[in-house]
């Protein structure tokens, strides 16, 4: 692996503080980063995933809006809402709007509730890689994002907000895309490998 290669696996973090909302994102550079997204790998290459790029003002107001419920509802519930990620995740629903382009992430289809782990795998597996490699793509080119899910509490708002067909499409992820303050990435803090893996069978 080149070390630049390993560089960018291992210092590709979520980015909501150090998102520059001042700065403006070239239209050219996020449909660059979605073309590299759409060489991940997928299930029976059926390449079901569909992009949504938000970046009139108006558009992303509305959107913003279901997302500051979605996530004063999420933080209430999950007991999150005075730890450092609440407060991070609080910070960037305040100024979501702001956010230079928005990018949501779909998935044709819909799973029923009583989907089993095996479709859920399936389904949710042939879109994730795509995601990382958007978020992998940006890092690339200077761009910071944040995978986040909360808009999922308001999903049926936000699909009638965009005309997303609700019934034959599931909303995965959404990104705010801006350009970084700063570039100093460092290596994550993460579980040691070694803690966490075990081989030939389930380590207790």
């Amino acid at each position: 692996m080149t070390d630049s290669l390993h560089e960018v696996l291992t210092t590709t973090r979520t980015v909501r503080r150090g998102l520059d909302f001042s700065r403006s994102v070239d239209p050219a550079l996020v449909e660059e980063c979605l073309d590299v997204a759409c060489h991940a790998p997928n299930g029976a290459n059926r390449q079901n995933w569909r992009f949504l790029v938000l970046d009139d003002p108006a558009v992303k107001a509305g959107f913003a809006e279901h997302y500051r419920r979605a996530s004063r509802e999420y933080l209430a519930g999950s007991g999150m809402a005075d730890t450092p990620m609440g407060r991070s995740g609080a910070a960037l629903a305040a100024r979501l709007h702001e956010a230079p382009t928005l990018v949501l992430a779909c998935q044709l289809g819909r799973l029923g509730p009583d989907a089993l782990p095996a479709k859920q795998s399936s389904f949710f597996g042939s879109v994730y890689p795509a995601l990382w490699g958007f978020m992998l793509a940006a890092r690339g080119r200077g761009l910071g994002t944040a995978l986040t899910t909360v808009h999922l509490w308001k999903e049926r708002e936000m699909a009638d907000l965009l005309g997303i067909p609700f019934e034959e499409t599931t909303q995965v992820g959404l990104f705010p895309v801006a350009h970084t303050i700063g570039t100093d990435f460092k290596v994550a803090r993460r579980t040691l490998a070694e803690s966490i893996v075990s081989w030939n069978g389930w380590a207790t």
